[in-house]
């Protein structure tokens, strides 16, 4: 304690030289020098402090650096006692030690602030680190047998960095628009229809489709304008039960509100009567015009393929005769009902991964894609073989509309390359 003084005694009997001891209360004062071992008695410099044990071992380090010897054995609980007062923890007289000649030993000094550790001990901890477990070795060995190497991490491209000084490409609200457009794309899409169509069925659909193809084409009208007018078509007859001869009227009405909405310069209502032989009347279109918007309740922001399929083009980062293949699959996909059960991002998605795969552009599918799509090349597969046979038979149908306008040279002639025969035959043995 540090309010009184620490005494290690050996001997009760013994005492310091200058030490005053009464016995039997006769006052008779006498000066005893206390016993020692031979050979290990250290004479400790008088200090005005309490000598504890650590203080005590420093002055015997203090006193071996300045005299030059030999390390000697001391016995810490050697008989000391300070300002008069016996150390009580002494509990009886030091035993003798047999002196021996201590072997040196490497002394190592480790400074207050550092942790310091021998180079021997740091050589063999190292070697200890670097040596390969049997867990480790075994593992590799069975990877080796087999076939299998490690692969770095593919590291995902950010896309925008090109845009960002451009201001049209709103880099900084990009992400947050396709993650609302992700999460909206399913609350107005249209559910399977055809078995409440009395008087329609899905070929029917397709030729009107083809007919619009044709007809958004003359009139050089956006892809945008071509997707909403499939997307209001879907809609309005998922909600209204239309008849035969209908069905044409409904197609041309859908596509001058895609215009109106999308357009610069909308068609005219007498183009559209003239495009479609005078069947029908410029009144009978803006009626129909005025029932369509009824049923959809003016609600024409819907995010249809093509706003995924640009975004997903543009992580693609491939060329123009991929981009021409991706929007000939898309558009083929749009035509065939069958394509009705899965989402716009994913219609946009598996058109961009059947392009790389009827191209051989490789990878297939990367980091990136997945990322900017939100699909792993699983989830797409289905879909992308769907596109993939409808281009394997295309140039077999009736319906050329879609096959001419993508023979054109300015758009790649894709139409007229090879389907991608990888799918097709993992298709046919899944088949089978």
């Amino acid at each position: 304690m540090g309010s009184r003084n620490v005494v290690q005694q050996q001997n009760r009997d013994a005492v310091v030289p200058g030490a005053i001891k009464q016995k039997n209360g006769a006052g008779e004062n006498k000066n005893r020098r206390a016993l020692g071992d031979i050979g290990n008695l250290v004479t400790l410099p008088n200090v005005t402090r309490p000598v504890t044990r650590g203080f005590c071992a420093q002055l015997l380090a203090n006193a071996k650096a300045a005299n030059n010897k030999d390390s000697l054995a001391v016995n810490t609980k050697a008989a000391i006692v300070v300002d008069g007062l016996p150390d009580k923890r002494a509990r009886g007289p030091a035993k003798k030690k047999v002196a021996s000649k201590p072997k040196p030993e490497e002394i190592i000094e480790i400074s207050p602030d550092t942790n310091e550790v021998p180079h021997k001990e740091k050589e063999e901890i190292l070697s200890k680190k670097k040596a390969p477990t049997l867990t480790s070795t075994l593992t590799a060995r069975s990877k080796a047998a087999c076939g299998l190497k490690y692969k770095e991490k593919e590291q995902v491209i950010d896309i925008d960095e090109p845009d960002v000084n451009n201001d049209l490409a709103v880099v900084e609200y990009v992400e947050e628009m396709y993650q609302f457009y992700k999460s909206v794309e399913n609350e107005n899409r249209p559910h399977d229809y055809m078995d409440s169509q009395n008087e329609l069925n899905e070929k029917m659909r397709a030729i009107l489709i083809d007919w619009l193809v044709q007809v958004h084409h003359k009139f050089e009208l956006s892809k945008e304008t071509f997707y909403l007018t499939i997307n209001i078509v879907d809609r309005y007859l998922a909600i209204k039960t239309a008849s035969r001869r209908e069905l044409q009227l409904i197609g041309i009405s859908a596509m001058l509100i895609a215009s109106k909405y999308e357009e610069i310069w909308a068609p005219e209502v007498n183009e559209l009567v003239c495009i479609s032989d005078r069947t029908y009347f410029s009144e009978q279109i803006l009626v129909m015009e005025k029932k369509i918007l009824g049923a959809l309740e003016w609600y024409l922001t819907v995010p249809t393929p093509y706003v995924f399929l640009v975004r997903f083009i543009k992580a693609s980062m491939t060329d123009s005769i991929v981009e021409n293949m991706v929007y000939f699959l898309a558009e083929l996909g749009m035509m065939n009902y069958a394509t009705i059960m899965y989402c716009p991002s994913m219609i946009a998605a598996a058109a961009v991964y059947a392009a790389r795969c009827t191209l051989n552009t490789t990878p297939f599918w990367n980091e990136t894609l997945k990322k900017y799509t939100g699909f792993s090349e699983l989830q797409i597969m289905d879909c992308a073989k769907l596109l993939v046979s409808y281009h394997s038979g295309v140039e077999e149908q009736k319906l050329k509309g879609i096959y001419k306008k993508y023979c054109d040279s300015e758009r790649g002639a894709v139409a007229l390359l090879p389907p991608a025969n990888c799918l097709l035959a993992s298709a046919d043995a899944a088949f089978h």
